[in-house]
């Protein structure tokens, strides 16, 4: 027989709907706890998620298989390797070396790749790039390479294979400025081997390697390049600074970067060139922005002219990049426009500050 209550509902039904609202009562009190102690816990990144994840061996057979799982562990990775910017995309080195990353979880690493080898460290000159491996699974990090260069010993009777490079000033026994850094005017470690196959490999998110080349012998190849990565990783922080500032920035444009003694001395419009120019050494460019492909400096400041002004806006936002980061302290001068060029900017990391106004050269 059926007990019902004094409703008329049958009480097995009431103790079963009473039970249900126990339940729930119970279920939000815990997500109630839950969320205390979720909102107590300090945020954390997606990289730092992926990372206590990947330490598990469940996660290691699931979350390292994803695109988003290794960009966020690369990015972790190579995070100092960066720069200052965020925004290197290639470490250059004078001897073949393995990065150091700043973390990985455990049973990973980084490996290298060229052509068909890979190999746990880069073995000699050339571009590599990285991987990251994970148990028995490999898969490349995107947008990162190593750059090893080659020594300068292989420079021979002022050339390296068919490109001639020249002297540089101080093995001929000169001296640097008194006031440089120890070293800054020794002839460079190395050379960069470029050929027409990787010159558009990416240093950073505005630059190739090819468009710090010297314009000059346009039929040798391989060419070779000096560049130091401060010198891109300040160039990338003052278009992160002038963006900020409303400026338009995708049209950066190169106008001379690394310069060969031999055509620093002797090749184009030498004029207002130092002989002991930064070009030389791979830490100075002349860069313009021409968003509508003019070839030339764009109006900057909006006056509605082309004009030194329009430099001097970039120089504005040097200075506020060497005041944040004093490390990349150098020299910059504002020119004006000459006969084959608009306005432009000089942008070195010398290591002292230097300031002028010219009419040609850089």
């Amino acid at each position: 027989m059926t007990r019902r209550t004094s409703t008329g509902v049958p009480r097995e039904a009431t103790v079963v709907a009473g039970g249900a609202v126990t339940l729930l009562l119970a279920a939000g009190w815990i997500w109630s706890i839950a969320r205390a102690h979720a909102m107590e816990a300090p945020p954390q990144s997606t990289s730092q998620r992926l990372t206590g994840a990947l330490a598990t061996t469940s996660a290691l057979r699931t979350a390292y298989l994803t695109d988003a799982a290794l960009t966020a562990l690369a990015d972790r990775a190579l995070n100092k390797a960066r720069g200052a910017s965020g925004k290197l995309t290639a470490k250059i080195q004078p001897t073949p070396a393995p990065l150091t990353p700043e973390s990985l979880p455990p049973g990973a690493s980084l490996e290298y790749k060229r052509g068909g080898e890979v190999t746990t460290a880069p073995k000699r000159p050339g571009i590599w790039s990285v991987l990251l491996a994970i148990g028995n699974a490999v898969r490349p990090v995107a947008n990162f390479n190593v750059i090893t260069m080659l020594p300068f010993s292989a420079k021979q009777n002022g050339r390296v294979g068919l490109y001639y490079v020249g002297t540089w000033p101080t093995e001929r026994g000169g001296a640097g400025p008194s006031k440089a850094p120890g070293g800054a005017y020794a002839p460079p470690p190395g050379f960069i081997e470029v050929t027409p196959e990787n010159a558009g490999t990416r240093v950073s998110e505005h630059f190739t390697l090819g468009d710090f080349l010297t314009h000059d012998q346009p039929d040798v190849w391989p060419k070779y390049l000096v560049l130091q990565t401060k010198l891109v990783d300040k160039l990338e922080l003052v278009l992160s600074d002038l963006q900020a500032h409303g400026v338009d920035t995708r049209g950066v444009r190169v106008m001379s970067g690394f310069r060969t003694p031999q055509y620093n001395y002797t090749g184009g419009n030498t004029g207002g060139r130092a002989n002991l120019s930064r070009h030389m050494y791979g830490d100075a460019s002349d860069i313009y922005i021409d968003n509508d492909h003019d070839g030339q400096m764009d109006d900057l400041n909006h006056d509605g002219r082309v004009t030194i002004d329009d430099s001097r806006v970039i120089l504005a936002a040097v200075e506020r990049v060497e005041a944040a980061h004093p490390e990349l302290v150098g020299g910059a001068g504002v020119y004006t426009a000459a006969p084959g060029h608009g306005p432009f900017i000089h942008i070195d990391t010398r290591g002292y500050r230097a300031r002028w106004t010219g009419t040609s050269g850089g």
